[in-house]
């Protein structure tokens, strides 16, 4: 996978404290960055990242003019349908403020006075996301004039754009590539079940590994955490469906990026309505986020992992049977039993290097 270059990047600067500015600013270039603009006036910050084409806004809450809340707002006018690269620099991160900046188009968060390595990991983290969405995009605009003499070969490319997003999730979070690998072949074995065409099983194969692409733009600090999310974090952690959305957004005429979008969004929504993000039940959630619920669930339950022991597969059967009709739908939760030979034969060849250690 070809290394994305951060030190490249566009960077704003936007505080109103002057020494604010020029200790971000020396932290960076020292570091190798290239690229860096700033200003203490919020009122050009919008002109300068449209004009500068900013890969990140290290971006101040409380300044005069307009607050830190309104330089999002107006971007998100500005440019509705881009992924905003925003890291919020503050002296005091309440809970409102970290709900509100959250809300309103913040990634994460930067806490004053400044620690050095932290404000380099930080930056570092959005931009690994922030550009691999402008590769995306702008692979995407391609697509639009090429697709008609270069099928083959583009189809190859998409491929080869989805795989390495979906690698990206896997080093970001603690799921294995087995784990990936899995629940992407489960969703095939039930969509093949539930009688789809061998094209739509194909299609949940290959967009399945991004059911989790999300994960990359949440905080590590969340996301890694050993311990139970408290109910601030759990809300930050269940932004990583829109998250991903967001990644796998504007490209609704390839179907594969759409199925893919599809099941990013909706693989946590569940059959009775009490799902995220959006409350959807029964029918009205896509079949594709209905078949990658059942699988990501069942592997995740009977794989092990550093913080907890595999379940059996007659108990993991159980839970779902338990949840057909809440959870699961009750249809795909019958047709998973009839299908669990082949779940766990695939299974059985593609574990863990935990469960094989401990085999």
């Amino acid at each position: 996978m070809k290394k994305i270059d951060t030190f490249s990047a566009n960077v704003l600067i936007v505080d109103d404290q002057v020494l604010n500015v020029k200790l971000l600013e020396k932290i960076l270039k020292q570091a190798g960055y290239q690229n860096v603009y700033s200003t203490t006036d919020s009122r050009e910050a919008v002109p300068i990242y449209l004009k500068n084409d900013i890969d990140i806004l290290l971006l101040d809450i409380r300044m005069p003019h307009m607050d830190g809340f309104d330089v999002m707002e107006l971007l998100n006018e500005t440019v509705p349908d881009d992924y905003l690269p925003i890291l919020i620099l503050t002296a005091e991160l309440t809970s409102e403020t970290r709900a509100k900046s959250l809300s309103t188009g913040a990634k994460d968060f930067l806490t004053k006075p400044f620690n050095q390595l932290e404000v380099l990991q930080r930056i570092h983290n959005i931009l690994e996301v922030r550009l691999l969405h402008k590769e995306l995009k702008n692979y995407n605009k391609t697509l639009e004039s090429a697709v008609k003499k270069r099928t083959q070969e583009l189809e190859k490319s998409r491929y080869e754009i989805i795989d390495r997003l979906g690698k990206a999730a896997e080093y970001k979070d603690n799921e294995t590539g087995n784990h990936i690998l899995r629940m992407s072949q489960y969703s095939r074995l039930l969509a093949k079940a539930a009688e789809l065409p061998d094209e739509q099983c194909d299609l949940i194969l290959l967009a399945a590994p991004m059911h989790d692409i999300g994960k990359i733009g949440i905080p590590d600090s969340v996301l890694l955490k050993p311990g139970k999310l408290d109910p601030d974090e759990w809300k930050i952690m269940q932004t990583h469906v829109e998250i991903g959305g967001e990644l796998l957004s504007g490209n609704d005429e390839i179907p594969l990026m759409k199925m893919a979008k599809n099941i990013a969004l909706t693989h946590h929504e569940r059959w009775d309505g009490t799902g995220y993000p959006n409350g959807l039940a029964g029918e009205d959630i896509p079949l594709e986020g209905r078949i990658c619920a059942i699988s990501d669930v069942f592997d995740a339950l009977t794989s092990e992992r550093p913080y907890k022991d595999a379940w059996s597969a007659e108990k993991a059967m159980a839970l779902i049977a338990e949840e057909s009709g809440k959870h699961f739908d009750p249809n795909l939760a019958s047709l998973f039993a009839t299908i669990i030979d082949d779940v766990l034969a695939y299974k059985q060849l593609h574990q863990d290097s935990l469960e094989e250690s401990s085999a």
